[in-house]
């Protein structure tokens, strides 16, 4: 296996700059049998998961990553778990907010498909 770190940088260094600047073009990274949970809500399948990130309701937004942390996730196959945690800055607000992610990735040929995607808000108490 590649560096797991390595790999765990690139991935979320490419996921979130194509989320920031062309939020269609992540559906690449899905499948059909992906699931991302937004929020609590299960979303099942790589258009379905492209739908609802493109319909987000903002118009501008960058991720600021505070940490990154890659593990693997099977003895038998090289796909990992990414957690990433970090500030959502929506349409130039002066308030960012806290964000935490967590992905599985997949080997596929010579690259990653994204199996399971979590995402929450981390809202003070």
């Amino acid at each position: 296996m590649a560096d797991i770190n390595a790999v765990a940088k690139q991935f979320t260094d490419f996921y979130y700059t194509t989320f920031d600047t062309n939020r269609a073009g992540l559906q690449s990274l899905y499948r059909d049998n992906s699931m991302l949970t937004w929020e609590g809500t299960p979303i099942l399948g790589a258009a379905n998961i492209a739908e609802k990130l493109t319909s987000l309701p903002f118009e501008k937004v960058q991720h600021k990553i505070t940490t990154l942390d890659a593990q693997p996730s099977s003895p038998s196959v090289a796909s990992m778990i990414v957690s990433v945690t970090g500030l959502l800055v929506v349409d130039d607000s002066t308030n960012p907010l806290q964000f935490s992610q967590v992905f599985q990735l997949i080997p596929d040929g010579g690259s990653y498909y994204v199996y399971n995607d979590i995402f929450r808000l981390n809202y003070g108490a």
